[in-house]
């Protein structure tokens, strides 16, 4: 009997997932799925996060310091930044293209959304969250200090700061690649051997992948199953940031697959499909990281060397769904309010949306606190963001398959534009 891809495994695990959700919330089974059901969903997204710094540390050491030369690595560098904020500004434009066309904004009468408590008191929280961190930025270039930490352990805590993690890394695989070799030759083989366990701990993550994910799709559907009324309400709204964010996955890349590769984007989503699937499910780029590497390396020829340095920094600076979102919510929240956007408004737009993606945690919810700093520069109300908060966590699911797609597609037009991009079989693509 042939064996079950991975993909579909997840595909399963997320259709009953959502057939549970629904049944939970007709009968009430809230309070057993909520102690019973959503927390092996929360383990498996910890196990996930759990590597990603360990993953990224190792992986962009063994990168770095595997170049022969620092003008490679430079090389390298300037084509996958390059990339990555010219995909991040056509998000952006596209965004408000969408929105200004749709206009979901306009006879929108904030009073009247029906909102539960607890929405209410989570977008609070959020504001609250997102006005410090808009407090903390005090400049245009804070963000560049920001990605200097000042103690790595410190950083190495929490995956908020993956970019300082990135930074020092980077740092110590240069630093290696200019020593003599004999005298890095145990470090080399240390970060390799670590690389490698912590790619087979992956593997075996992944053995509980379409159980992980049918318990966090199940705990997402009873969480919002009361708010109906809200996701009516918004239903122009969220039409308009997934068809914007179709139009990423389903014209924009192949455009660029097409044009820069000679990858067909239907092998293309065959291989990354359990990635996108995971990005869904935990809305977190990192979490995802981990998957994304494996799959970009072993199921579309991308070369470690690439995906090694390509796909930890795409994670953090790469948030072409999170910028598209944002233009999307900050435009609709000003027509909501009845404020029209001059063209100098919408260009900020695009320019701090761009520069907010940046410096996005690659965790959940990120993107609706790095809108604040959107909101501010357009001087809309941040209290605008309790009128999108009820269809958040879904947005959020889809704008990070957008994310990692994205990750995943300037990998491999970087790894081709550098000869490290092999052919592969039809069986690593199915697997």
């Amino acid at each position: 009997m042939k064996k079950l891809a991975l993909h579909w495994k997840i595909i399963i695990g997320m259709v009953l997932g959502v057939i549970y959700g629904l049944i939970a919330s007709k009968y009430g089974w809230i309070d057993f799925t909520d102690n019973w059901i959503k927390p092996w969903g929360d383990i498996f997204v910890n196990l996930l996060k759990l590597i990603a710094v360990p993953l990224v540390f190792a992986s962009l050491i063994k990168g770095v310091a595997s170049l022969s030369d620092i003008s490679k690595l430079s090389r390298i560098g300037a084509k996958t930044i390059a990339i990555y904020l010219t995909s991040t500004v056509i998000a952006v434009t596209i965004g408000l293209l969408m929105v200004n066309t749709v206009k979901p904004g306009d006879g929108f009468d904030k009073d009247s959304v029906t909102k539960t408590e607890e929405i209410e008191e989570g977008a609070s929280k959020k504001i609250a969250a997102a006005e410090e961190v808009k407090e903390e930025d005090e400049g245009p270039l804070q963000f560049l200090i920001d990605i200097v930490p000042t103690n790595i352990f410190d950083s190495a805590s929490n995956n908020r700061n993956m970019l300082q993690v990135i930074f020092f890394a980077i740092l110590f695989g240069i630093a290696m690649v200019m020593l003599p070799d004999e005298k890095t030759t145990y470090v080399k083989g240390f970060f390799d051997g670590i690389n490698d366990i912590i790619i087979q701990i992956v593997d075996l993550i992944m053995i509980s992948a379409p159980y992980g994910v049918f318990a966090l799709l199940a705990g997402v559907v009873v969480e919002f199953g009361a708010s109906a009324e809200l996701f009516i309400a918004l239903a122009k709204y969220s039409a308009t940031v997934i068809v914007g964010l179709l139009i990423m996955i389903l014209i924009v890349y192949p455009i660029i697959l097409m044009v820069f590769t000679k990858v067909k984007y239907l092998d293309f989503f065959k291989g990354i499909s359990p990635a996108q699937m995971l990005a869904f499910s935990t809305s977190s780029s990192a979490a995802t990281l981990p998957v994304t590497m494996e799959r970009c390396e072993d199921h579309l020829g991308v070369s470690e060397e690439v995906s090694s340095f390509v796909l930890p920094l795409g994670a953090t600076i790469n948030m072409d769904g999170t910028s598209l979102y944002q233009a999307v919510a900050a435009v609709f929240i000003a027509q909501a309010y009845g404020m029209d956007l001059d063209m100098g408004q919408q260009l900020t737009i695009v320019l701090t949306a761009t520069l907010a993606s940046i410096g996005a945690a690659a965790v959940p919810g990120a993107g609706m606190v790095m809108l604040v700093i959107v909101l501010g520069a357009i001087g809309v109300p941040t209290e605008g963001l309790a009128l999108i908060f009820g269809v958040d966590r879904i947005l959020d699911m889809m704008r990070t398959v957008v994310n990692v797609t994205g990750d995943a597609t300037v990998a491999t037009v970087v790894a081709s534009s550098e000869g490290q991009l092999r052919d592969v079989t039809e069986e690593e693509l199915m697997s």
